[in-house]
Formats: structure tokens, C-alpha cells, sequence
């Protein structure tokens, strides 16, 4: 008879950034080009996983929460695919404050980014005024 080996729990909370982001800002890209197919946006959930959409890039992510310079951020690696092209890479996440986050992004062998997103109900009321 198989056993099934419950493992120990892990760093995978994500909270207090877990939700839906609203990408507003990214270092290469204007608010246009991130919007392409939809609006920009990264998402944690609570069991460590997460996704984000931007341009026509669709990634999903294995996260971390880790402790650096004496700050929590979130570090990931993911997966997913460019306009078909199956793409990876890694990046990392800090809340700069209640209603910021800083994100870096990185794609295998490609562009790497830097991001500001903001909860997606506050930044939909900025983008209307």
C-alpha cells in the first residue's frame, strides 16, 4: 500500500501581497504596450502560486517569501509563454508600502524589467482621472 508522505510547510505565504496588482509602471515598456492584450497585472495567492499578464507575455509562478535587507519580498521562479513562445525566467516582489509594489522580472535569456503595480481598484480610479 503507497504511503503519502506529508511534507513539512514552507515559506509559501504570500501575504500581505496577496491579490490582484494592477501593473501601472514598467521600466521598458509604456502603459500602451503593457495594456496590449489586457490590463497588466500580477496576481499572488495564498498557496505560494501566482500569475501575471503584460504585453502578450502570460506567466504563472512558484513563490517564496523571504526575508532581505531586512525586508519580506517574494521571490519566484515561472513559467509561460510570449505570443506562443514557451518563455521562463525568475523575478522578485516587495510591498514598498500599503498600496505599492516594486517588482523585478526577468525572462530566460531575454529582456529583464522593473515594475510599480498597485491594487487593481486603486489604480483603476487613477487611470479614470
Amino acid at each position: 500500500m503507497a504511503t503519502s508522505r506529508r511534507m513539512a510547510p514552507s515559506k509559501r505565504s504570500v501575504t500581505p501581497l496577496t491579490g490582484r496588482w494592477r501593473i501601472v509602471e514598467m521600466d521598458l515598456w509604456d502603459l500602451d504596450a503593457i495594456d496590449l492584450v489586457e490590463p497588466g497585472f500580477i496576481e499572488f495567492a495564498t498557496d505560494g502560486t501566482g500569475q501575471f499578464g503584460f504585453i502578450a507575455v502570460r506567466g504563472w509562478m512558484d513563490c517564496r517569501t523571504v526575508e532581505r535587507d531586512g525586508r519580506t519580498r517574494i521571490e519566484s521562479s515561472w513559467e509561460g509563454d510570449d505570443e506562443g513562445d514557451q518563455v521562463s525566467g525568475r523575478g522578485w516582489a516587495a510591498l514598498v508600502d500599503d498600496a505599492t509594489v516594486e517588482e523585478h522580472l526577468f525572462i530566460h535569456m531575454g529582456d529583464d524589467s522593473g515594475f510599480r503595480a498597485k491594487p487593481f481598484a486603486r489604480a483603476d480610479r487613477q487611470d479614470e482621472g
